[in-house]
């Protein structure tokens, strides 16, 4: 194995799996770390390490010691602190640690945003629903832990009723134990998937995101690409890039979430790592021929991306199962079409989907005309 082909891997679920082994086809040697538990890219790895990806000093540790030449993850929150931290560290391609800690918190977030002058709807972080001046709020409003994402406890009110409850169920899952309330954003949500290095930023494609709505707004599926002008594509890229510029991702792959009405964006959040949902993993591939994997390793490992066309543009959409009416109609619909990807339907949350990750299943599948 040539010594500058060694790879660190944060996180090793399904998502991260697909990363591992594009790696392996790339000819890097992966040394992943994990949980054990879920842990389902445990054996595609050449080197697997049972650690919390929290520790980052002991990850370091043993990137240090094995020499590795770049490190990455992919849809994972949780793993850019430590993924930043490690790459820092090692003096390997990433970005800051403030970065980082601003772009896994949606307080610091809207923070910087609304100083580097982008707007920002109104917003207040609070532990506890007495600290907060409700009377400054128009309703609807939102509230979500300051610092999970995959549609955890975020809960839309329309009204004061519930209010208590919806921060004590925010504060509860957040690792702070802080919620972020602000005023509920207008117009169709979308997505912006860009790689970036050294400060240049490249938008790869722009997602149309479906959602279960009020009150949780569990994601129901995604389509590449969005449907949207010349125009509407330009004024997303220049905020987009505004926004990455504020939040200093320079390097590497970005996930950002906005809503669009009136040719307006507004800013959901902003995500320093690939969309998850397949979104990155397969979507910008299979919509804009584009792979968005190898990418995020060519920048981990510090070389430019590669931005070879592999196939032709088609449409593309993810669907996920949240009920058994979404499993009945799967089942018909896979009878009858192509799919180009699934997965096992898990019936241990029928009945009790809360957040995307306990969602029954998905399918991939490519220009439908059911659509």
């Amino acid at each position: 194995m040539s010594e500058d082909k060694k790879l660190a891997i944060v996180g090793a679920n399904e998502f991260q799996q697909r990363l591992i082994l594009k790696a392996k086809e790339l000819g890097y040697e992966t040394h992943v770390f994990a949980w054990k538990d879920g842990a389902v890219g445990a054996n595609d790895a050449d080197y697997f390490y049972p650690v919390n990806i929290r520790e980052k000093d002991i990850i370091l540790k043993i990137c240090q010691d094995r020499n590795i030449n770049g490190i990455t993850s992919i849809a994972s929150d949780l793993a850019v602190i430590t993924v930043n931290y490690v790459a820092g560290q090692m003096g390997l391609t990433g970005n800051s640690m403030e970065s980082a800690k601003v772009c896994t918190n949606k307080y610091l977030m809207r923070k910087r945003l609304e100083e580097s002058g982008m707007k920002v709807p109104l917003y207040k972080r609070v532990a506890r629903s007495d600290e907060l001046n409700i009377n400054q709020f128009h309703f609807p409003i939102i509230v979500k832990p300051t610092d999970r994402s995959g549609s955890r406890s975020i809960t839309k009110l329309y009204h004061r009723d519930n209010l208590e409850e919806a921060i004590k169920r925010a504060v509860d899952v957040s690792f702070e134990k802080k919620a972020i309330v602000e005023e509920y954003l207008e117009g169709d949500e979308y997505s912006c998937e860009c790689i970036s290095y050294h400060g240049q930023h490249s938008m790869l494609a722009i997602t149309k995101k479906y959602t279960t709505g009020s009150p949780y707004y569990i994601e129901t599926g995604h389509m590449e690409p969005a449907e949207l002008s010349i125009e509407e594509t330009d004024i997303v890229r220049s905020t987009i890039f505004q926004a990455l510029d504020a939040l200093q991702i320079e390097n590497g792959a970005s996930h950002s979430e906005f809503k669009l009405k009136n040719n307006e964006i507004s800013i959901i959040e902003v995500g320093a790592r690939m969309g998850g949902d397949y979104i990155g993993s397969d979507l910008v591939y299979l919509s804009a021929g584009l792979d968005f994997m190898r990418m995020v390793i060519d920048v981990a490992v510090g070389n430019m991306p590669d931005f070879t066309q592999y196939k032709e543009c088609e449409k593309a959409f993810v669907r996920f199962l949240l009920s058994q009416k979404d499993i009945d109609e799967y089942l018909e619909f896979k009878e009858k079409h192509l799919i180009y990807r699934d997965g096992s339907i898990d019936y241990t949350n029928l009945n009790h989907v809360t957040d995307s990750s306990s969602r029954l299943g998905y399918y991939i599948y490519l220009n439908s005309e059911s659509d």
